[in-house]
């Protein structure tokens, strides 16, 4: 459960879109580092009072290395100037039923301005969404797209599998001015748009943000148990099913290392496996980069082997892409390794965007 923490703002470090750094000085005099959402909590300062959730900083957990801010009990932030007894500002309320359930405005609910456009919106019109299972992903399926189509516009669709709020995200704010926009699905939030569903948030990417190329994948610090079926990033299958449903064309960026030292993830990870190959029961395009290493490749052609009944196998090429992942505007990182420590992976993902590009035609 939480282990509470109680301390003063010492100092302000870092700050992106949406989330401040700060040390924190508690009672017993050692000094923890947290991290606040000033929409949710308020603007912290030196000498504030917070309270803190610690448990996963605590514990090592995949936090990124903070306690989380939960209250700046002397010093409460306004209301939203919006009026709180109508829906007019929205009625989405996400991280349901927590303390800090933000309530926000969706961008199919009545209050919306795009509601005319959801309403009758039932269709993808082909739009090609690359699925991944990681948010380590992301920058490098973008740099794929753009390596060849630097006009696309992109969408990316945050799930809820990781970080709820979008703010938490360095590599996402370090990317706002490349892509379309962000659009916070199920119990995420902090996008540039809300959706209540997967299936929204597909349709609000093609009809609102009228992107060329949408991207759908869970927030940093997904949730694994080290088995088959317990991680969070199982869901990238429930994806394909839904882009699929609505009429575009998955494509999916699979998860290849040559460099993770677990058995299960090396080759096409165990994840990629099951989600693509029990989860996903609508067909996708998977894709492989060429020019992987001989033995590399051969390990990734008998672990999709199983696969090609269902989906297509798609190689793509890969020249310009080292170039495209070495010049993206975010650093890239997977599990602690950057580019270098683990090509195959982000060429992979690089090589699903290209692939997803190549689709507008």
């Amino acid at each position: 459960m939480v282990r509470w923490r109680s301390g003063t703002v010492a100092a302000l470090r870092r700050e992106w879109a949406g989330a401040v750094e700060l040390d924190v000085d508690l009672p017993d005099g050692s000094t923890m580092r947290a991290l606040a959402y000033p929409h949710l909590v308020g603007w912290p300062e030196p000498g504030d009072r917070v309270l803190l959730n610690a448990g996963a900083l605590l514990m090592g957990l995949g936090t990124g290395g903070y306690a989380l801010v939960v209250a700046l009990p002397d010093r409460l932030p306004p209301d939203p100037p919006e009026v709180g007894d109508t829906r007019d500002a929205g009625h989405l309320v996400k991280a349901r039923y927590t303390p800090l359930q933000p309530i926000l405005l969706g961008v199919d609910e009545e209050a919306s301005p795009h509601r005319a456009v959801l309403e009758a919106a039932d269709d993808l019109s082909g739009l090609p969404v690359v699925t991944a299972d990681l948010h380590s992903a992301l920058p490098a399926i973008l740099a794929g797209i753009h390596a060849d189509t630097p006009q696309a516009r992109v969408a990316y669709l945050l799930t809820d599998g990781g970080a709820l709020p979008a703010w938490f995200s360095r590599t996402l704010a370090g990317l706002r001015e490349h892509l379309a926009g962000t659009i916070s699905v199920g119990q995420a939030f902090g996008g540039d748009l809300e959706a209540s569903t997967v299936h929204t948030g597909l349709l609000a990417a093609r009809h609102v943000l009228h992107a060329d190329v949408a991207i759908v994948a869970q927030g940093p610090g997904n949730l694994g148990t080290g088995t088959r079926w317990g991680f969070s990033g199982v869901a990238v299958g429930e994806a394909v099913n839904a882009v699929a449903a609505l009429g575009g064309r998955p494509v999916g960026s699979l998860r290849i290392s040559a460099a993770d030292p677990r058995p299960r993830h090396r080759g096409v990870s165990h994840h990629s496996l099951t989600a693509y190959g029990r989860v996903a029961l609508a067909a996708a395009e998977l894709v492989v980069p060429d020019g992987l290493d001989t033995d590399l490749s051969a390990e990734v052609d008998a672990a999709l082997a199983p696969l090609a009944a269902r989906h297509r196998i798609v190689r793509v090429g890969t020249a310009g892409l080292d170039g495209a992942l070495r010049a993206s505007p975010v650093p890239l990182s997977t599990m602690g390794r950057k580019l270098d420590a683990d090509h195959a992976y982000f060429l992979a993902a690089a090589a699903a965007g290209r692939h997803a590009a190549a689709l507008l035609g």
